[in-house]
């Protein structure tokens, strides 16, 4: 039955064998009846179940899955069966959304919490929790810290912590966050409850990080090998990389993902591979989210060929049939370059990952790290800008936050763009305040009036529209807050968005609806008071280890990149702790090994050729055949076999090694 907010009610299902069928969700079925009435599945995947199981009986568990692996399933089966509410962590907003929207789907409650949400959505989402009307709660990791999230939980049944992308909790991780570490401080609020941590990518000493950050004991660690056997691995040294993009094109079929580290370089990208009869979009973390999401659905309906985008494109891309994904520019990390390639061929089907590289890419390597560490008096300066363009007094700001764009500082006290956000990044990692980049939240909407009371309305014609096309498009309206698109409001209406924004206002004050427009915005949270810029100091695990780290990554990198001595498969594997890892037999360097291919030997072919080689004697000299052995050095046995057939058939005189053509 669906519940009052339009949702699945799981009692049925899940009820306990001796509970009353209300909010105890231990259930009867089994992982595998669970996974098939919910996603259809009839088995798992690879280590999928021993996770499920490992959760279910409640152990901190490890789980290091390929890009593709289906992670998620791993604790949302669970997820399902456990009595109280599971907590899932991560970094990326906007996987947060696809998430529940993926769930809810599937007719399973699901809801997120996350900084740039408003406190009338946050204390909703508290409120459904509390309700027990939601199985699966999706947190930012810097919502943890927040004492109205402590204070809900507190309230709540938790029965599962999963850490998503849990590399970021490590400082040998690529991608670490320093928000991250305070999910220990969920552990401690929560002793009995298991974790599962997740990740696609990490080196053993991540991994063993990863146990010691979050308190693990005794956990059971669960991996997939990083192999991805039906992904050919190639490296492509080139000075005119648009023209061998052009050429991997032209060579291979399907889907295709071009990676790029530049936003103007995607739609460069784009526009070039449309005028060379190549179908192309672009993709970046700059786009409106409408122009996102219908690239995205061009690209995924096989309507549009080629993808070019930044690292922004991939996260939570479910499109099994990829074919090929080229890397245009060099990637800092091996982990990057694995979990991007690794978004090919997620069907099983025979894929090719193409990196194109430089002479000038070993140099672009070494400036990342100049870029990525910059001086600490730099760093110290733009903490002063910051401050100034944010106008913040000194021994002020701690928990203020503000709308933040650091491109606009940029231009104004004409900072460098690349190594001002390097130093916003080490600044939030040494705890002076946090930083979220390219927020961007759907408008939402929610009728506040019974539907009897909704129709005995006036509303002009053009509102009566909207306002229908709202009805027939947008379940649930009337019980709970929906994403809505005024875009597409507006173009089903044959309007504007600016009028369906009008409109929605309108009703809006006259009580009609709730409504929560649509915002986008980086944004900068002070977690401690602003002090002088020389007092700050700057912890050696965030900057000195983190640059060792980091120059050790783009090591790998390099040689991955430009060593052809060895398998480069091989030497991936290697760097995520496969130590037996052998040759994979299909990457650029083993193909290269391989004898070239035997072609049979054509007798029609080989007496057209003998015919040539007469026509340059005379007709009375003799032909050595051993002059023939240059032309024919792996078929000259056929060769002389098939002479010596000639001579018997009395096509030819023979005189030791020596044919002639016979006389007339």
């Amino acid at each position: 039955m669906t519940d009052p907010y339009g949702y699945y009610d799981f009692s049925d299902d899940y009820r306990n064998d001796g509970g009353d069928g209300g909010d105890d969700c231990c259930g009867t079925l089994s992982p595998q009846e669970v996974l098939r009435r919910h996603w259809g599945y009839d088995s798992f995947r690879p280590m999928q179940a021993e996770i499920v199981h490992s959760v279910l009986d409640g152990r901190d568990t490890i789980g290091l899955l390929p890009t593709g692996g289906g992670k998620s399933i791993t604790f949302q089966v669970p997820a399902l069966m456990l009595p109280g509410l599971t907590i899932v962590v991560t970094p990326l907003i906007s996987l947060m959304k696809d998430q529940v929207d993926n769930l809810a789907a599937r007719n399973i409650r699901a809801a997120y919490l996350h900084a740039g949400m408003t406190r009338a959505e946050s204390d909703y989402a508290f409120e459904r929790c509390r309700q027990k009307r939601v199985k699966l709660l999706y947190v930012a990791p810097e919502r943890l810290s927040s004492e109205r999230f402590t204070a809900m939980l507190r309230t709540i049944e938790t029965s599962l912590i999963v850490v998503d992308e849990a590399h970021c909790i490590s400082q040998w991780g690529y991608d670490f966050r320093p928000s991250y570490l305070t999910i220990a401080t969920l552990r401690d609020m929560l002793p009995g409850v298991p974790v599962l941590a997740l990740t696609a990518s990490a080196t053993p000493a991540v991994v063993d990080d990863i146990a010691l950050r979050l308190g693990m004991r005794n956990e059971n660690r669960f991996s997939l090998t990083f192999s991805r056997d039906n992904i050919s691995f190639l490296v492509r040294h080139t000075e005119d990389k648009f023209g061998k993009l052009i050429d991997i094109l032209k060579a291979t079929s399907g889907s295709a993902i071009v990676y790029t580290r530049s936003r103007r370089r995607t739609a460069e990208l784009a526009s070039q591979l449309a005028a060379n009869g190549v179908q192309a979009l672009f993709y970046h973390a700059g786009l409106e989210s409408h122009d996102k999401a219908a690239r995205q659905d061009d690209w995924q309906s096989g309507q549009t060929r080629v993808m070019a985008a930044t690292t922004a494109f991939g996260m939570g891309i479910d499109k099994p049939d990829v074919r090929l994904v080229v890397h245009y520019d060099i990637p800092s990390t091996l982990e990057e370059y694995y979990q991007e390639a690794g978004r090919a061929g997620r069907d099983g089907q025979p894929s090719v990952a193409v990196l194109l590289v430089s002479n000038r890419d070993k140099a672009t390597l070494s400036r990342r790290l100049t870029k990525a560490f910059p001086d600490k008096d730099f760093i110290r300066k733009v903490y002063d800008e910051i401050c100034r363009f944010l106008v913040l007094p000194m021994g002020e700001g701690f928990g203020a936050v503000f709308d933040f764009k650091p491109e606009i500082m940029c231009v104004k006290y004409r900072l460098p763009e690349r190594e001002t956000m390097s130093a916003i990044g080490i600044l939030a990692r040494s705890g002076y305040f946090e930083f979220v980049e390219e927020m961007d939240i759907e408008a939402q909407m929610m009728i506040n009036l019974k539907r009897e009371q909704l129709y005995g309305i006036d509303l002009p014609q053009l509102e009566e529209d909207v306002m229908n096309h709202i009805l027939r498009t947008y379940g649930g309206i009337f019980t709970d807050l929906v994403q809505i698109n005024e875009s597409l409001i507006a173009a089903a209406c044959g309007i504007t968005p600016q009028t369906v924004y009008d409109i929605l206002c309108r009703w809006r004050r006259e009580h009609i609806i709730a409504f929560i427009p649509r915002r986008r915005t980086p944004y900068i949270c002070f977690t401690a008071n602003r002090v002088p810029s020389a007092s700050l100091t700057f912890p050696k695990e965030v900057y000195e280890d983190r640059r060792t780290a980091m120059e050790r990554q783009l090591k790998a990198m390099e040689r991955f990149a430009f060593d052809d001595s060895s398998c480069r498969v091989a030497h991936m594997l290697r760097y995520f702790g496969e130590e037996g890892a052998g040759d994979c037999g299909k990457c650029d360097i083993c193909r290269s090994r391989r004898p070239a291919a035997r072609t049979p030997f054509d007798p029609a072919d080989f007496e057209r050729r003998l015919d040539t080689f007469f026509s340059m004697i005379a007709p009375c000299e003799w032909l050595d055949t051993q002059s023939l052995r240059p032309h024919y050095p792996r078929h000259f046995d056929e060769v002389a076999s098939h002479l010596r057939l000639m001579v018997a058939e009395g096509r030819l005189r023979a005189d030791g090694i020596y044919v002639a053509k016979p006389t007339l």
